[in-house]
């Protein structure tokens, strides 16, 4: 499962989802994980939240990035951006505080070797049927 971390400093999880210099991607599974790639970002919003005023879409970006990912960590979000990132088939969960990719990563292949919960285990379905499955094959 492909799993994004919003960070600053390439080793926690500790950016807001708008100014997130860096998303880290793994390939998360119970067995392990492997580093896919860091994606960087030039135009985010400062930590307070002040958004530059060009009139591009800064998000867009970050969004298409995700595409293929399951899962999101990040330690905040706006609403708009969240709705965006749902649309986007990706689940974003803010972090109360920050925390180190891998002990995140540990956290999530914890929960997929053992039980799941009810949103983890709607997420790997999702993920594993795809974009293809709202497609009607009936004439």
């Amino acid at each position: 499962m492909r799993v994004a971390f919003a960070t600053q400093d390439r080793q926690r999880v500790d950016a807001h989802f708008a100014s997130a210099k860096t998303f880290m991607f793994y390939d998360v599974g119970p067995e392990g994980h492997t580093f896919l790639e860091a994606v960087q970002f030039d135009n985010v919003s400062n930590e307070e939240g002040q958004h530059q005023e060009d009139g591009d879409d800064r998000l867009a970006n970050k969004i298409r990035a995700l595409e293929g990912s399951a899962l999101l960590f990040v330690r905040a979000i706006g609403g708009p951006a969240a709705a965006r990132v749902v649309r986007a088939r990706v689940h974003p969960i803010k972090l109360p505080s920050d925390e180190t990719i891998q002990a995140v990563i540990d956290r999530v292949r914890g929960m997929l070797k053992s039980n799941p919960p009810p949103w983890l285990r709607k997420v790997i379905r999702d993920a594993e049927s795809g974009p293809e499955s709202f497609i009607d094959d009936e004439d």
